[in-house]
């Protein structure tokens, strides 16, 4: 690789909601020596908020450089990127809109620096869904803000990811009532090529197998519990087989799926709602579990928990998940790279090989 690509890539950081745990798992993640060594942390928030986190929850009190912008940063210690321009109250454990709102001032300045390039990856700690809405903010989740922010008219795929299991989502962040009429043949089908074309470019998997769930309890028994596995499931399964190429799987009745180990067979799971695919994922990968969003030409990750209110201040939050999103960033990161240097031109390459006599292959000839 040139020294362009083996440089240290600038992580942006967003605080999150300042009353949960977001900066106490923030603080602890990067308090370990060897993320100096692997990239450039850039956190976006308040140095005043940080400073109380760190009194009330004693946490390590190794040196932040302060900046206004993201392009003064120190490569030899963590950065963080005044961002807040209003006094803040911090009150751990209790949801209120200004913690949404400084949670939304730092994520805004922190897409804006990676629609410019000035940072390279984007790690969100978790935000109040609830309390970072306003007139500029009004997006279910940091996913569909995405998508609408950087997208430029692709779609974001929810997509959890752990050394155990890449589960990917056909519906996000919307009532359990609302899904039956978003499970259709264009949605199944988009979302299948979406979560292929992931596989293969942020994770490296030449031909991934995807097993896909079914909607219905025992995958609608022949139509007798539901008719969403023959009328939308297998004919969007069988679109991207024979269309595309799509090695896809099922539908599988998600309850005997995971319960037999059968996820462990596949290099991903398409499931059909939030909490079918989330609740097994957080079973089996809770402390590394990290939650990618797929399809944008940006990366973005984040840890797979919440706020955390009811254990903010007590010093005790994991930050493993956090830290695995900021390795999982810049490994997809890097994998995009190697795989879209693989892929452009490949014939002009193969005309500047040379014989053992070093004389141009000419490959018109047979």
């Amino acid at each position: 690789m040139s020294q362009e690509k083996n440089k240290k890539l600038k992580v942006g950081i967003t605080q999150g909601d300042t009353n949960g745990i977001g900066w106490e798992v923030i603080v602890k993640a990067l308090s370990m020596p060897e993320m100096l060594e692997l990239c450039v942390p850039v956190v976006y928030g308040s140095s005043k908020i940080l400073s109380y986190h760190r009194r009330s929850s004693d946490l390590p009190n190794y040196a932040f450089n302060y900046t206004t912008s993201a392009e003064r940063v120190k490569e030899t210690q963590p950065n963080l990127v005044e961002c807040i321009d209003q006094e803040i109250k911090v009150d751990l454990g209790q949801p209120s809109k200004q913690a949404g709102l400084a949670s939304f001032m730092a994520l805004e300045a922190a897409v804006r620096d990676l629609k410019e390039g000035v940072i390279d990856v984007l790690v969100t700690a978790p935000i109040s869904k609830d309390n970072i809405q306003s007139e500029q903010f009004h997006f279910a989740g940091h996913t569909e803000y995405l998508e609408s922010a950087v997208g430029d008219g692709s779609h974001a795929l929810m997509v959890l990811c752990s050394e155990a299991l890449r589960v990917a989502l056909v519906t996000t962040h919307v009532p359990l009532s609302q899904v039956p009429s978003l499970v259709t043949v264009d949605n199944v089908r988009e979302h299948l090529l979406t979560f292929d074309a992931s596989l293969r470019r942020d994770f490296g998997i030449d031909r991934p197998r995807i097993a896909v769930l079914s909607l219905n309890p025992h995958s609608g028994e022949n139509g007798l519990l539901g008719t969403e596995e023959r009328d939308v499931i297998i004919p969007a399964m069988r679109q991207v087989q024979e269309q595309n190429k799509v090695l896809c799987f099922g539908p599988f009745a998600s309850d005997g799926f995971f319960g037999t180990s059968q996820y462990r067979r596949y290099d991903g799971v398409l499931a059909m709602y939030h909490d079918q695919g989330l609740t097994a994922f957080k079973a089996l990968s809770m402390d590394e579990g990290v939650n990618f969003t797929a399809g944008l030409p940006i990366v973005r990750t984040s840890p797979d928990h919440g706020t955390g209110y009811d254990i903010a201040g007590q010093g005790i939050a994991n930050e493993s998940s956090l830290r695995h999103a900021i390795y999982a960033a810049i490994d997809i990161h890097r994998n995009r790279e190697r795989y879209d240097e693989a892929i452009s031109n490949p014939l002009p390459k193969l005309y500047q090989d040379r014989g053992r006599d070093n004389v141009k292959l000419d490959l018109t000839k047979e």
